[in-house]
């Protein structure tokens, strides 16, 4: 099964809004993909995502609710197809680990832009979904 991993800094704004697009497009799209998001800081560990994430996906008809933040030591990144980071600070972060199969979500039609961090800039928000939006798309038409 092919799968993708969305990694952010604390997993409580971009990543799970990632996540939550992705899955539901794959589901459109009758696709059998491991869909996941993770943080590289403890920061948020625990937390649901941020209010502005969670109206943004509820906006679209997407329930990101019930997520749960985790920490990037929570799964084997090296099994994961394909390694999404939303800024370049966390591309070269994973990058310093070792890791091969990493791209920035702005490579997928952004020129590698990086992804707002609405836990900083919610006034970025419709940027943001849409970025996310049709990066995932493109990310989704890949595998």
């Amino acid at each position: 099964m092919k799968s993708i991993i969305f990694i952010c800094l604390g997993n409580i704004c971009r990543s799970p809004l990632a996540e939550g697009i992705a899955k539901a497009k794959a589901k459109e799209l009758g696709l059998n993909i491991k869909i996941a998001s993770a943080g590289l800081s403890h920061y948020h560990n625990g937390e649901a995502p941020c209010m502005v994430s969670q109206d943004l996906a509820r906006e679209h008809g997407i329930d990101i609710s019930n997520y749960i933040s985790k920490h990037f030591s929570q799964f084997n990144l090296h099994s994961f197809n394909l390694i999404i980071a939303m800024d370049s600070s966390n591309y070269k972060e994973l990058k310093s680990m070792g890791l091969k199969n990493i791209k920035l979500l702005g490579d997928y039609g952004f020129n590698s832009k990086d992804v707002a961090d609405l836990y900083y800039e919610p006034y970025k928000r419709d940027e943001v979904y849409n970025m996310i939006d049709i990066a995932t798309s493109k990310i989704l038409s890949t595998l």
